[in-house]
């Protein structure tokens, strides 16, 4: 098989495995369909919502399809380029699943799976960081808490990173960071506005 062929193969399958929808899987038997209540997102944020049972297996399903394309493909004799584009078609697939039509969730759990198979100990601070940055911003009762944690928690991880491995580390991070604070863009225009007061 032609290298090329079979990194092409590699990279869809990656995406495929990020496109299953875990969040509708976690849901069968419930008699809910996820997208139908709360913000619609399907995802571990949402289902959790509904269900914190149900959101830890949406949470390991979608953590799980970041993370295993990436340690089944990427490999020593690999640039690190490819390891990151093994993450991003799984993210991709998770944000743009065929399967839900192209609407899928916001890619945080997902690319978390991702950076722990390629910086496992770095992504593993990153998720302390993020539990703490979402403990403080429940107990401040921040709107949009969770897409808060999540932003901070990528800029957090980028920042760590660079000065970790310097480039093309870098570069990947922030455009990832980008694409995920672009995800949330919803949720951030949120938190910058006032809430209303009921009449």
């Amino acid at each position: 098989m032609n290298i090329n062929t079979e990194l092409l193969l590699q990279l869809l399958a990656s995406f495929t495995i990020g496109s299953t929808p875990f969040a509708i899987i976690a849901m069968i038997g419930s008699g809910t369909d996820i997208r139908t209540i709360g913000s619609g997102n399907p995802g571990f944020n949402n289902v959790l919502r509904f269900s914190k049972p149900r959101a830890m297996i949406t949470l390991a399903g979608d953590m799980a399809k970041g993370f295993i394309p990436v340690r089944l493909f990427f490999g020593p004799e690999n640039y690190i380029n490819f390891g990151w584009l093994l993450g991003f078609c799984a993210i991709f697939g998770h944000c743009y699943s065929p399967w839900l039509r192209f609407k899928g969730g916001k890619g945080i759990a997902t690319s978390c799976g991702a950076m722990l198979a390629l910086y496992p100990p770095l992504a593993a601070m990153a998720l302390v960081f993020f539990a703490l940055t979402r403990t403080v911003g429940s107990r401040m009762k921040l709107k949009q808490r969770g897409a808060f944690a999540s932003v901070l928690t990528w800029v957090f991880f980028t920042i760590v990173l660079h000065f970790q491995s310097g480039m093309p580390h870098t570069r990947y991070a922030i455009l990832l960071t980008l694409f995920l604070a672009w995800q949330h863009k919803s949720n951030i225009r949120s938190m910058f506005q006032p809430s209303q007061s009921a009449n």
